[in-house]
């Protein structure tokens, strides 16, 4: 989205201001996009006609220059490589139908879903679809992961923006450098970020070093390396919409030349009017009403190693996708702030949620629809319920679909109704001890209940943050926090961040 911005703004202020035709021809000819094929599903207009925009930012781990080699290491057995490689970073950013506010949402790499059939046709690679962490769907092309993310979500996505290692560095050198905090030392053995504790200017490979750190921040994740991201791209906002940023001309030409060179974007982006077009949108929107935050994730129960989609995710899918604000109308505290502040004395305290992979439903079939009992026990399993999790026909033809539930596991109901977008009232107690879902005549496709014509029900927005590390983007005193566990290795000793600052005397920090 950053990205969009800046190359949009400059190209808005170059091209009216008579600068030239040649320059607008030229960056359109650095552009490169790719045809999405209707992958992402499609935009509901509001009350007044108008649509909320999503966009796909991916950042690629493919070494496929000799710059993004010498960048990202490991090219010198394979070479310079071919393909798309993976989406390591994946945002979904939303701009709202009003154009008041935003959410930029962010996919863990280690996501584990199913990727759908899918085709590339620049490579022509080609896949039946199989069950697997979510960044590997881009080996296929990027509208293969874009629509890999829609499954997931339900979200339609409209756009998407792809780079790699080298448009990291020519984006942070064109801007002249983006201002972080780190809460402490931090020296990442594996990304090469070492910085001493405070404030920072990063451009370059320092920029790289930073986002690209996973076991530096946090708990050494995937989640600890999204927030960090967060922060990083906040600033870059703020930057762009400080006065000055945008006025020197000189600075302008190589942020307009740089973004364009190091973007590939959908068709629907393709040329600079467009980007001009979607930079107006989103610079309507201030940053007090960005909110950016990460998907709700539980243990793989499989494997440690990955995560599915947790508790809460699905009520923060359906806030993006019902166009619904994580922010209040006036610009007031955020719904994730105040989810996320310290409960007061007056506070109630509220039942903890039952984990997905502590939850197995029996999935009973009572449509005409051979394998719709195992299409929606699949859906369940692959977002971490328990593999506990059984099929059957129903004893009859059911109409409608209802989820029935035994004593005590309200609870557990309301969390697979979230899960699959199913109202309170399909909901209902039985006199059994489990959980009874029978697909009825009213869900004979698709792997999300149908809304219907009517206006979806507004979701929780407090709940929607949950344990999802929201921020907003004018959250200009945020420091990533460094990792307190022995998360780095250092001549064969493993330590924590801090250690490895301190033991490598030698090694100069990455803004010297």
């Amino acid at each position: 989205m950053l990205k969009i911005l800046g190359i949009s703004l400059s190209a808005l202020i170059l091209v009216t201001s008579g600068v030239g035709w040649w320059f607008y021809e030229h960056l359109n000819g650095n552009i490169h996009s790719v045809s999405l094929d209707g992958k992402g599903g499609t935009e509901k207009a509001d009350a007044f006609g108008r649509t909320p925009i999503n966009i796909l930012v991916m950042g690629s781990d493919g070494r496929t220059s000799a710059e993004d080699c010498k960048l990202g290491g490991g090219c010198s057995r394979t070479g310079v490589q071919t393909g798309n490689g993976n989406a390591d970073v994946e945002m979904v950013v939303h701009i709202s139908a009003d154009r008041s506010n935003a959410t930029v949402m962010s996919i863990p790499r280690d996501t584990m879903t199913r990727v759908p059939a899918c085709t590339d046709a620049a490579s022509a690679q080609s896949t039946p679809g199989y069950y697997g962490q979510i960044n590997s769907a881009l080996a296929y092309g990027p509208a293969c992961q874009v629509a890999t993310v829609h499954q997931l979500t339900g979200i339609p996505i409209d756009h998407f923006v792809k780079l790699d290692f080298s448009g990291v560095v020519k984006m942070s050198d064109a801007v002249g450098g983006v201002s972080v905090c780190v809460s402490d030392n931090v020296y990442d053995t594996y990304s090469h970020l070492k910085l001493s504790k405070g404030d920072h200017t990063l451009q370059g490979q320092a920029a790289l070093e930073f986002v690209r750190s996973r076991h530096g921040f946090g708990d050494g994740s995937d989640l600890g390396r999204t927030t960090t991201q967060h922060i990083f791209l906040s600033a870059m906002i703020r930057k762009f919409k400080s006065a000055g940023t945008l006025t020197d001309p000189t600075a302008v030409y190589g942020l307009a030349d740089a973004a364009t060179k190091a973007l590939t974007v959908d068709d629907g982006l393709g040329t600079v009017k467009k980007l001009i077009s979607l930079a107006s949108d989103v610079n309507k929107v201030p940053a007090k009403r960005m909110t950016f935050t990460t998907m709700q994730t539980a243990p793989d129960p499989s494997d440690s190693d990955h995560v599915v989609v947790g508790a809460g995710a699905r009520t923060l899918f359906s806030t993006i996708a019902n166009d619904q604000s994580l922010t209040t109308g006036s610009g007031g505290k955020s719904a994730a702030a105040s989810a996320t502040a310290k409960p007061t004395a007056s506070a109630k305290p509220t039942a903890p949620a039952v984990p997905a992979s502590q939850i197995a439903v029996t999935v009973e079939n009572g449509t005409t629809v051979i394998g719709r009992a195992s299409d929606i026990a699949t859906t369940l399993t692959d977002q971490g319920f328990s593999s506990a999790t059984t099929t059957a026909n129903a004893p009859s033809p059911a109409t409608t679909t209802t989820l029935t539930y035994g004593t005590g596991r309200q609870a557990q109901a309301q969390t697979v109704a979230k899960a699959l977008g199913l109202s309170s009232s399909q909901l209902k107690q039985g006199t059994g001890t489990g959980l009874t879902l029978v697909i009825g005549a009213d869900w004979p496709s698709g792997t999300g209940f149908p809304a219907g014509t009517s206006s979806p029900a507004p979701a929780d927005t407090h709940a929607a943050v949950s344990n999802a590390h929201a921020s907003t983007a004018d959250e200009a005193k945020s420091c990533a926090q460094v990792s307190q566990y022995r998360t780095v290795n250092l001549n064969g000793v493993s330590m924590t961040p801090a250690q490895a600052y301190a033991a490598a005397k030698d090694t100069p920090d990455s803004d010297a």
